[in-house]
Parts: C-alpha cells; sequence; structure tokens
C-alpha cells in the first residue's frame, strides 16, 4: 500500500513539474491539459466540469464539421475547458488548445480563421480578436477562445484567458520561415495564408502559401508553392499545363530550364503569371495588368533567394 502510495505521489508530481518543453512530447493530453489557464484568471469565475482531451479519432466530438478542416494541418491532440461565472452561467468562455505538428500548421489553421480586419492583440507569436472570439498561435500551438454573453468591462477577461495559456506554452521562434517571402511592400498586411492542401483548389498545387498583393492601384493574389526538388516542381507545372489544355486555356511559355514563365488565362482566376525557380513555383492570379503582376512575382522571387 506504501509502494502504491509512492508510486502515484510521483505521477502527481511529474503531472505538476511538467513545463512548456513538456507539451511536445505528451501523447495522453496530460501536460496538454496543464496549459489551459486556472479560473482565477477572471474573479467569480469557475471551471464547469473536467477538461477534456480530443485525438484524431473524436475530435468530432468537439468541433463536429470542422475536424476535418485540422487533418491536413497535422493535428495532433486538442485540450479543452469550459469556464462559467459563478452567478451567471450563461456567461462562459470555452478555451481550445490545439497541438499542431509543426510551426507552419498552427500558422496555417491560425490563418484560415484570421480575418484581414480582426484587431491584433500581442498574444503569443500572432493573435486577433473578433468577439466573440479571441485566436492565436505560439510554436506549434493554436489556440482559440471563444465567449458567450460577456459585457463590455468583460471583454479583456478573454486577452487574460489567452495570456494565461501563453505563459504555459513554449515560447517558440516566432513566425514561421516559410514566410519570409513575403515580407515584400506589395503584400496586404495579415493577408497570408497557408494552404495544406490544394491551393487554389487545384489537387496538383499541393501545399503554399498564398496573399493579397496591390500595387499601383492593381490588386491580385500571389503565391508560393513548395516542391521537394525541382523536378517534383516540372512536374506540378506539367500538370498545370495538362489542366489548361483540357480547359482550352493554353498559355504563352517562355524561358527554359530553372526560369520557365507562364502568361495563362485561368478558367477560374483570370489572368495568371506562374515561374518555376528551382524546387518553387512563383505565381499571381486575378491579376489584370500582367506587367505588375511580373513586377511583384519577381520581388516575391527576390524575397525568396536572400532568405
Amino acid at each position: 500500500m506504501l509502494m502504491k502510495k509512492y508510486f502515484v505521489a510521483l505521477i502527481v508530481c511529474a503531472l505538476v513539474s511538467a513545463g512548456p518543453d513538456a507539451v511536445h512530447g505528451d501523447d495522453t493530453g496530460s501536460a496538454l491539459i496543464k496549459t489551459l489557464p486556472p479560473p482565477s484568471f477572471g474573479i467569480g469565475w469557475v471551471t464547469e466540469g473536467r477538461p477534456a482531451v480530443y485525438t484524431k479519432e473524436n475530435l468530432y466530438e468537439r468541433i463536429n464539421g470542422e475536424s476535418e478542416l485540422f487533418f491536413p494541418y497535422g493535428f495532433e491532440l486538442l485540450a479543452s475547458a469550459r469556464y462559467v461565472r459563478k452567478d451567471n452561467p450563461d456567461v462562459s468562455i470555452e478555451a481550445d488548445v490545439y497541438r499542431m505538428s509543426s510551426l507552419i500548421n498552427a500558422f496555417g489553421i491560425y490563418s484560415y480563421y484570421r480575418r484581414k480586419d480582426d484587431a491584433a492583440v500581442k498574444i503569443g507569436t500572432e493573435g486577433v480578436l473578433s468577439l466573440p472570439q479571441l485566436i492565436f498561435y505560439q510554436d506549434r500551438f493554436f489556440i482559440r477562445l471563444q465567449s458567450a454573453g460577456l459585457s463590455d468591462k468583460e471583454i479583456p477577461l478573454l486577452s487574460a484567458c489567452a495570456a494565461s495559456i501563453s505563459k504555459n506554452l513554449p515560447a517558440g521562434k516566432g513566425r514561421p520561415a516559410e514566410l519570409g517571402p513575403f515580407r515584400i511592400q506589395s503584400v496586404v498586411p495579415n493577408s497570408e495564408r497557408y494552404i495544406a492542401r490544394s491551393l487554389l483548389g487545384y489537387e496538383f498545387f499541393s501545399r503554399g502559401i498564398i496573399a493579397d498583393a496591390s500595387a499601383d492601384n492593381e490588386k491580385m493574389q500571389i503565391f508560393l508553392i513548395t516542391e521537394d526538388s525541382h523536378k517534383a516542381a516540372g512536374m506540378v507545372l506539367d500538370k498545370y499545363r495538362s489542366y489548361l489544355k483540357e480547359s482550352g486555356k493554353d498559355g504563352k511559355t517562355t524561358g527554359i530550364n530553372k526560369d520557365i514563365y507562364m502568361e495563362v488565362v485561368d478558367p477560374l482566376y483570370g489572368n495568371t503569371i506562374i515561374t518555376l525557380y528551382g524546387r518553387y513555383i512563383i505565381g499571381a492570379v486575378r491579376a489584370k495588368d500582367i506587367s505588375i503582376a511580373k513586377r511583384i512575382v519577381e520581388e516575391l522571387r527576390q524575397g525568396l533567394a536572400s532568405r
């Protein structure tokens, strides 16, 4: 009996002492639950029920209709808790901490929910407040807080709750390195999105980053697709060419080998510029002025080359 009590005490001690680094290797959710805030983030608040852990097998129980969205972004675990006000349980905050497989995937799911005009909050690597929710990402974690019934005076509780979670997570290394090439003047701030599957809705464009761009009153979208090799990128481009021919939209191709430029009228996106650069495919869609689109694509290419 004494030995059993000693063993239990060791387990409890291990859970209590689990720091941010332990969250990465936690497969049971015990450490992830510890990132959730205590109800003391707000006076008069309590936890409703027990915190829950969700895996790939039962994520639908928490976010039915949205769970499939998370899987391409390397979803691993979710720790969730609901907090209510003692005097009025209809006033609540639900806290969800998602552990994804990588920093870029955490950003990817965050960028799906973020909107360009959301109010920025200084929590985690990047966060926004758009009532009734606050979202942010940090390291390879995506956090979503959803509120109900909060008064104007209670809105700061969302930030207090988020800050409590942030302190329990690994500090991380800032924004994903993959976003580096998009630090150019033409890119509209907070418009970058990482798409983990079927960029532009095309299956052959497996994954990449897309952003809004603007120059000389010309608006368009620019994108960057990353493949494993130059050969693989060339094969993807060949699939796009085949698609265009089948659609009766064959375009003009110039250059050879590593400097291929294509000017096409995409069936879905109109005027399109695409260039092959090493293992990358860089492009612009919805462009009215091709010359401006070429200039912005070249800026993106230079940003990629300077990495």
